[in-house]
């Protein structure tokens, strides 16, 4: 049987954290994507409605559900 070893390393105490932020590309394409099923909404909201759920998908999640390695 192999034997595991660690090592301790004391944490750095005078190390500052970094302040998150949003990015705000990420947050410009979000409201991008909201505008576009606002839009097929009041086009035509019943044949729209697979492309609007699609869209929604995207807002909820950072990706589809449907999005599969596998495929």
């Amino acid at each position: 049987m192999a034997k595991v070893f660690t090592i301790p390393v004391p944490p750095n105490i005078g190390r500052k954290r970094r302040e998150r932020t949003a990015d705000p590309r990420y947050v410009d394409g979000q409201r991008l994507l909201v505008e576009a099923m606002k839009y097929l909404a009041q086009a035509d909201p019943i044949a729209n409605r697979g492309a609007i759920e699609l869209l929604s998908e995207h807002v909820r999640t950072r990706f589809r559900m449907s999005d599969s390695p596998l495929s």
